[in-house]
């Protein structure tokens, strides 16, 4: 993926087309461009972007049909909408779809620059946020699991296997407090000290915190039980990782 984001744009205006992507690689993006809407349902179900600039009256968008299929073509995807012919039912109908912004053409370079950039972030932070609860799930479900199996039960010599699925699982976790950080390191960019410590102070990450916190009081009551200098090991990285979140 490129530094700054992959974009998708669709236009049946050559012009636009070809000079809007070429004014946004300049500044670092990564873009693809087609003439029509279909051929963008196509681009959006085989790659991964991180923002749509599509045109409304283009062929297989005049009544907003691609916008209105976002949901199942690339949940979440932000889309700004150009059109040469403004109008006030359009405009109403895209405020009620996952429109970033609506934009009149000639788009001034400007605006349209700016609303990139604030899409682009935001659903990246978003992409972020959906991976990190997606592995809190699986996390929740593996601990579940493993709540619902006796001790008594395990057949002899399983610890090993044991040890290896708890490492597995906390590895989760840490991974997912990286990405937190790293996002709030890429929005960050500038902006103001004070910005940067809110970003890094965001409930997701204090609620990841409190997670690794009681994940390392379990392991403290647990030591006895388990008597894995893996899980020992385990516990003083993550307390570690917490004091550098503190």
């Amino acid at each position: 993926m490129a530094e700054k984001g992959k974009i998708l744009i669709a236009d049946d205006e050559e012009t636009f087309l070809y000079s809007t992507a070429d004014l946004l690689r300049r500044e670092g993006y990564d873009c693809d461009i087609v003439p029509d809407g279909n051929r963008a349902a196509e681009m959006l179900g085989k790659g991964e972007y991180d923002l749509l600039i599509a045109d409304i009256k283009m062929p297989g968008n005049g009544n907003l049909e691609l916008v209105r299929e976002m949901p199942r073509l690339a949940e979440g995807l932000p889309v700004i909408l150009v059109t040469g012919y403004p109008s006030l039912k359009t405009a109403m109908e895209s405020f009620q779809l996952p429109v970033a912004a609506y934009l009149p053409k000639p788009v001034e370079w400007a605006t349209l620059l700016a609303g990139v950039q604030e899409a682009v972030q935001k659903f990246r932070f978003f992409k972020v946020v959906r991976k990190i609860r997606n592995r809190l799930q699986h996390w929740e479900e593996d601990l579940k699991q493993m709540e619902g199996t006796s001790p008594e039960l395990r057949p002899p010599g399983s610890w090993t296997t044991i040890d290896s699925f708890l490492s597995i699982t906390f590895k989760n976790l840490i991974d997912s407090l990286w990405d937190v950080k790293n996002m709030a390191q890429f929005l960050s960019a500038g902006r103001s000290n004070h910005d940067v410590c809110h970003l890094l102070t965001c409930p997701r990450l204090t609620f990841l915190k409190q997670g690794v916190e009681e994940t390392v009081e379990v392991l403290e009551r647990t030591k006895n039980s388990f008597k894995s200098k893996e899980l020992g090991d385990l516990r003083k990285k993550l307390e570690g990782l917490l004091k550098t979140l503190s």
